[in-house]
């Protein structure tokens, strides 16, 4: 990686101190009016996206750009790495967020006199996944992540309190679990390699003595289980549908890019342990992802087809789309991985506003807009017109985007052998 000492790399480490600085003043200002608190978030929000653009056009050139903090070189100091897909997910993460700050001020952000605070460090642990240079501070930023998110999700709305009691220590049970794990395998990483980051991983790795392999193979596959669990691969996945069909609709919409960070880190991790050409490299990783992958398509379509409620057949339905994700991901192929990375930005959008929809529907349901019979009706109508509209880009019906990266997919998966059948089958 080249670092650049032009002014840009200062904009590097604005999407930490943005979401940073703003989360303690909100809580400095936890007594205050509901309505400064807001415009606070709101002011972040378009501050973030600012920066967002910025690093886009920024990560353009196909140079990384590193910042050192504190200017300590690699690989002893913290990095914060943007490359070309980092910028991608750090905008896409800015445009959800944004939109579902937009819908949680309508009333959904005074469940609790820290939502907003909180919204702020479940942003600053996604920015951080996506920008960590180094295995550690990915650690430190899914822990920042997750215990963020468990406070969003226990923040009762709508009476739910019982099922969301039920959701909420799964979930929270579950991913304390995955994330002692994660600690137990960087901590033997280190031990092994003397180093967690991810530039320097991968070149010590390619020079690993042969009694050390066994060791760092399984500290690999520990850290592959801990981020299966976090993209929700069968059969790691029963904790997501309970807790994400109880979340109020901003805290389910925001929730999508969730699951996409643990695709992000194996994105990120499998290549720098087995080398460019993952397929040949490994005659073990390669198949576990992708029969998995595709018995979560199984799974997350068979719960949606079951669903008696619109909450849980969007949970299923996120099943589902990670499953595809992972599908793309396991065949490690250039063009699988273009059409995965497709498929995740127009999947997170599409999940995250049919969770908005979906809480919408509820609203209505429960008489809680004032509106004139006709405008009930018309408003209804309307959301029904839009929910069916993301339901198909979801399935992946033409012309909508969805079609596109499926079409993408399956003829990257043509000619992976015996694969090849499951794959066109399932998908």
């Amino acid at each position: 990686m080249i670092l650049q000492r032009s002014k840009v790399n200062h904009w590097v480490v604005a999407p930490i101190l943005i979401p940073l600085g703003t989360a303690g003043v909100l809580l400095a200002m936890a007594r205050a009016a509901l309505a400064w608190k807001r415009a606070a978030s709101a002011l972040a929000c378009a501050a973030q996206l600012i920066t967002a653009l910025r690093l886009v056009g920024a990560a353009a050139s196909k140079v990384p750009l590193v910042y050192s903090v504190g200017h300590w070189p690699a690989p002893f100091g913290i990095v914060l790495v943007v490359d070309r897909l980092a910028a991608v997910m750090m905008l896409l993460t800015t445009v959800v967020a944004l939109v579902v700050l937009g819908y949680a001020v309508r009333g959904q952000d005074a469940q609790g006199r820290g939502f907003h605070a909180l919204y702020q460090f479940q942003v600053l642990g996604l920015y951080g996944t996506f920008l960590t240079g180094d295995l550690f501070n990915l650690y430190v930023f899914v822990v920042i992540l997750l215990i963020s998110s468990y406070a969003l999700l226990l923040q009762d709305t709508h009476g739910r309190g019982r099922a969301l009691g039920r959701a909420g220590f799964h979930y929270v049970v579950v991913n304390l679990v995955a994330s002692s794990l994660f600690l137990v395998g960087i901590g033997v990483l280190y031990g092994i390699l003397g180093t967690l980051n991810l530039a320097d991983l991968s070149i010590k790795m390619a020079s690993l003595p042969a009694e050390n392999s066994g060791l760092a193979r399984m500290a690999f596959d520990l850290l592959l289980a801990v981020f299966a669990l976090k993209g929700a691969l069968v059969p790691l996945h029963f904790w997501l549908t309970p807790a994400y069909a109880a979340a109020s609709g901003s805290v389910a919409a925001l929730f999508a890019l969730l699951t996409k960070a643990g695709a992000y880190a194996v994105l990120r991790i499998v290549p720098l342990f087995l080398g460019p050409d993952v397929a040949s490299a490994s005659p073990m990783v390669v198949p576990w992802i992708l029969p998995a992958a595709l018995a979560t398509v199984l799974v997350g379509a068979a719960g949606a087809l079951a669903s008696k409620d619109l909450r849980p057949l969007v949970a299923y339905a996120v099943l589902v789309s990670m499953g595809t994700l992972f599908t793309g991901i396991g065949l490690f192929r250039v063009e699988a991985l273009a059409a995965a990375l497709f498929y995740l930005v127009y999947s997170t959008l599409v999940t995250a506003g049919l969770f908005l929809l979906a809480d919408l529907g509820a609203d209505h349901r429960r008489g809680g807009t004032e509106l004139t019979p006709g405008h009930a009706v018309s408003q209804r109508g309307l959301l029904g017109a839009l929910f069916v509209l993301g339901a198909m880009a979801m399935t992946g019906m033409p012309p909508l985007s969805g079609f596109v990266a499926k079409v993408l997919l399956l003829q990257a998966a043509w000619g992976h052998g015996a694969g090849t059948l499951w794959i066109w089958s399932v998908l």
